[in-house]
């Protein structure tokens, strides 16, 4: 069964690599960029490229709604190959920012754009490298919750909350 596939940010590092694979898997793949010169990519790797905003509701919406899709897989980052071995770690939230309002902004504008048009499935990248809080034994499920008393990279664990709790109460 062919299965219309809305991938937001497919010319990422993960998207890029998603995008085949779904086109393999004999699925109908639309894939975004935000660059017009990265459209070409994605219709090398099987996808029809579509440039979008993720941070535009509108933008995000029209997209959506032309591709109709049946699933959306939010892939998106502010990450880019300039970023590739230069991590600022000393400001992560400086260094994440417009990857953090993509995860939060972002996701909430894909989400509208789902319910907007009927999207039966939705799935986001998530992120684990932030730390659980320091209470009970080292092993955490889905339940516990981060440490409250992370210092650097705060607002982009705010972000990974958001997206993780929108996401799953859609």
């Amino acid at each position: 069964m062919v299965t219309r596939v809305f991938v937001a940010g497919g010319t990422g590092v993960m998207g890029r690599r998603l995008v085949p694979r779904l086109v393999a898997g004999g699925h109908q793949v639309t894939a975004t960029t935000t660059s017009a010169a990265k459209v070409g990519l994605l219709a090398q790797l099987g996808a029809d490229g579509v440039v979008m905003d993720g941070l535009d509701a509108m933008s995000v919406g029209e997209a959506v709604a032309a591709a109709r899709p049946e699933t959306i897989v939010h892939q998106m980052t502010g990450l880019s190959a300039a970023h590739a071995g230069k991590p600022d770690l000393k400001h992560p939230d400086r260094f994440f920012a417009s990857t953090t309002r993509l995860r939060s902004e972002g996701t909430d504008h894909l989400l509208a754009a789902a319910e907007a048009t009927g999207v039966s499935h939705f799935l986001a990248q998530g992120f684990a490298s932030f730390n659980g809080i320091r209470e009970g034994g080292w092993v955490k499920s889905e339940e516990d919750p981060l440490d409250p008393g992370l210092t650097g990279g705060h607002s982009g664990a705010e972000a990974v909350r958001h997206l993780e709790d929108v996401v799953v109460k859609a």
